[in-house]
């Protein structure tokens, strides 16, 4: 896979995740380089989630 497809499966992706959480934003779903575990604490804090159930959650879309 490459980086063209990669960032168009994680938009699609969070298309998805705002549909499912209204309270989600562009800026909660920020993917930068390196910021893979900031972004993840960002919607823990946000949904009151465990890193667990986002990546379940994540995977599942």
């Amino acid at each position: 896979m490459n980086k063209t497809e990669t960032k168009g499966n994680w938009n699609e992706m969070k298309g998805k995740l705002k549909q499912k959480f209204a309270t989600v934003t562009d800026d909660d779903l920020l993917f930068a380089d390196g910021k893979k575990d900031e972004m993840l604490g960002r919607l823990q804090k946000k949904l009151g989630k465990s890193k667990e159930e986002l990546h379940k959650i994540i995977s599942s879309l």
